[in-house]
């Protein structure tokens, strides 16, 4: 890796000087270009994610089948999206800053199977694993009926091969879950802000749980370097994987059917900003693709990040992508949002979506407990501090007239617009951390 000149990268970024000062910051992004001329740049297209959403709907009598909680959405993982209002409102009290438009919340949150953004591509990436295994092996055809999978054969043939990654929570349920439940052997590897009761609930399932004193960048060095020396394991690459960014992707189709189900319209006079909280860069990247794909140029996707994990937004400002650390300009990646504990971003993502991203901005420990505990008092729901890392969305677009001039979001297409805020995790938190959470907020 090229020796960094912070000194030089200060003088030439302003803007990382906030960084290191831990200020709450937005950027928005000068590069964004059309969908047509940035989608070269992803090297993914609408094929793929229609690949991938015939994969999951093959699945989905295994998944009835394996995991009854998904029967009532006939083996499809998918959440729901609602208005809320209350929420709105207390934002807009909070900064004193009229939000026009909607406020609506994608509650990824409570995804079956293991709660979190993280069943959609870590989930899909163990079923396409898996199935190539199986038809490379002669027992399965895509034209069988996949609830075959929970025979005690099919247990017994995947329990040869072993599945591994590197994760802060989420993923490492998704994947652990998932691989087990099919026959895998498998193992996570937990970095060191890992919540207790996530490696718990991996090891209930029968996941072997690799603890770590060191971040998640460790940890994914980690379980690769474990991975190498085992030719039947198979190393699922949270930085890396279009795998895992496909499995995400196709969000943005389903979101559309929604939208058009509930009679939101979304074009040129109604844009939607989309507000998704942002670790290693995966998970939203995916999102977004799928929600680009869907909606064209009137979505509008703007990634958030702790003030102490600041990754992406530091890695796609500099130019420097993955070749920068929050390490290295002295932050320390210490945050309460463990899902967003990454020092360094996905290069893979940071190049793929730059053109694509309208907007990055930074948020606090305090004001995402703070949120988690409003959001429980107006709204009744519950989510872990990293999935309120999107409630401040609509305020930093409310707020920024200079982006709005620039994208000429005038107050008319404003009142039209819709802000959703994708809650990526909390739906399996435990009872006590929960309020845990809900202490730390001080809101009563």
């Amino acid at each position: 890796m090229t020796t960094l000149n912070i000194q030089k990268l200060k003088t030439d970024f302003p803007l990382v000087n906030k960084l290191i000062a831990l200020e709450e910051i937005s950027w928005f992004n000068p590069n964004i270009t059309s969908l047509e001329e940035a989608l070269p740049y992803v090297g993914l297209g609408e094929k793929n994610i229609e690949d991938a959403s015939q994969r999951l709907s093959r699945f989905a009598p295994y998944l009835v089948e394996a995991f009854p909680e998904t029967a009532a959405m006939k083996g499809i993982i998918e959440s729901e999206v609602f208005e809320i209002e209350k929420m709105k409102e207390s934002l807009e009290q909070q900064f004193s800053t009229p939000i026009l438009g909607r406020l609506m919340l994608k509650k990824d949150s409570h995804l079956p199977i293991s709660g979190s953004i993280k069943a959609r591509g870590g989930i899909y990436e163990v079923l396409t694993h898996a199935e190539k295994l199986a038809i490379e092996a002669g027992l399965l055809n895509e034209s069988d009926d996949y609830s075959k999978l929970m025979s005690d054969d099919f247990k017994q043939f995947f329990s040869q091969y072993s599945i591994a990654v590197g994760s802060t929570g989420n993923l490492g349920m998704s994947i652990g879950i998932m691989s087990a439940k099919l026959g895998f052997s498998v193992s996570v590897h937990m970095s060191a802000d890992a919540r207790e009761w996530k490696k718990n609930t991996l090891r209930s399932h029968g996941v072997n749980v690799v603890e770590y004193e060191q971040d998640y960048g460790v940890a994914v060095e980690q379980g690769r370097k474990e991975a190498e020396k085992d030719p039947m394991c198979f190393f699922i690459d949270d930085e890396n994987s279009q795998t895992l960014f496909l499995g995400y992707s196709v969000a943005g189709e389903r979101l559309k059917k929604q939208f058009e189900e509930k009679n939101i319209l979304v074009n040129d006079e109604h844009p939607l900003f989309v507000y998704l909280p942002c670790g290693v860069g995966g998970g939203p990247g995916g999102v977004a693709f799928g929600l680009k794909m869907a909606f064209g140029d009137n979505v509008h996707c703007i990634f958030a990040e702790p003030t102490h994990s600041p990754c992406m937004l530091l890695g796609v400002h500099t130019g420097l992508h993955d070749e920068i650390s929050v390490q290295d300009i002295g932050i320390d990646n210490i945050t309460a949002a463990d899902g967003l504990a990454v020092g360094r971003a996905s290069g893979f993502v940071g190049r793929a979506m730059e053109r694509l991203l309208d907007g990055y901005y930074t948020m606090t420990d305090e004001a995402m407990y703070l949120q988690l505990g409003l959001l429980n008092k107006q709204e009744g729901i519950k989510l872990e501090p990293s999935a309120l890392a999107g409630m401040m969305g609509a305020i930093v677009v409310s707020k920024d007239q200079q982006y709005q001039d620039r994208m000429k979001f005038d107050d008319a297409k404003m009142k039209n617009a819709t802000h959703l805020v994708w809650a990526t995790g909390g739906g399996m938190v435990p009872e006590l951390e929960m309020n845990s959470y809900l202490e730390k907020s001080g809101i009563k």
